[in-house]
């Protein structure tokens, strides 16, 4: 199936800079890989005390460039108010089938954020649906086939969770902080007027360096990025483990 819009992996956040966070490392090692790679914000990020919506947008595809991402879009969601219903639902299996992606990465499935959650959730159930024939879409106008993506793989945001799986971001966490930064409006700035938040306090993004410090001292490294995965893990056998060390 000729697709030219095929992604090998779609990530997606219900707030610009969710991805970032949690899964920027690991999006940049397979920029690097050669493999396609997109985001898709569900919301603006409209209810955020700092910024607005235009500010974020901006944000968001100077990350992208930072990242070297091949294609990010809003869903236009409505920031703190979507629910998992069949028209969200509908509209992300739209851009399922339309990306083909090979794996999802998605928020974490508990944390202090509800948004995160609800949309971790809402994600799964989207892309079991999107597998299923009798569920018609159309993109533009036209029919779409049924895709369902290999593996969704779920972030670990504020609250402590134990990973499934750790990717190595040795090489990778510089370029995952300075997408971070690309969120001016977001995170610290000293003389930024806007009211201060607990992502904007100046520990926070140290917070999130040493976070994937200790996931990569799990596995022998410098960095790390630890996702959830709801199935279980399948390997051809024990020789697969046995390939040379992850860069």
């Amino acid at each position: 199936m000729n697709n030219p819009n095929k992604l090998y992996m779609l990530a997606i956040g219900a707030h610009p800079d969710d991805i970032e966070l949690g899964a920027g490392g690991t999006l940049v090692k397979h920029v690097m890989k050669g493999h396609s790679v997109g985001i898709l914000d569900l919301t603006q990020g409209e209810l955020g005390s700092r910024g607005n919506a235009e500010i974020r947008k901006i944000e968001a595809q100077e990350s992208a460039t930072k990242m070297g991402i091949k294609v990010r879009v809003n869903a236009g969601f409505a920031d703190g108010f979507f629910v998992n219903d069949a028209e969200h639902k509908l509209k992300l299996i739209s851009y399922i089938r339309m990306f083909m992606p090979e794996i999802v990465i998605a928020n974490a499935l508990e944390d202090r954020h509800p948004d995160h959650s609800r949309a971790a959730r809402m994600v799964a159930d989207a892309c079991f649906l999107s597998g299923l024939s009798k569920i018609e879409t159309d993109w533009e106008g036209q029919p779409q086939q049924p895709w369902r993506p290999k593996r969704i793989f779920h972030m670990i945001h504020d609250k402590d969770m134990k990973p499934d799986i750790i990717v190595d971001i040795s090489n990778t966490c510089e370029t995952k902080m300075e997408a971070i930064k690309s969120f001016k409006s977001q995170f610290f700035d000293a003389d930024s007027p806007e009211p201060m938040t607990y992502i904007a306090t100046e520990s926070f993004l140290h917070n999130i360096a040493h976070k994937d410090a200790l996931m990569g001292k799990k596995i022998g490294t410098a960095a790390g990025e630890g996702f959830v995965c709801e199935n279980i893990l399948g390997i051809p056998g024990f020789d697969a483990l046995l390939l040379p060390q992850i860069s």
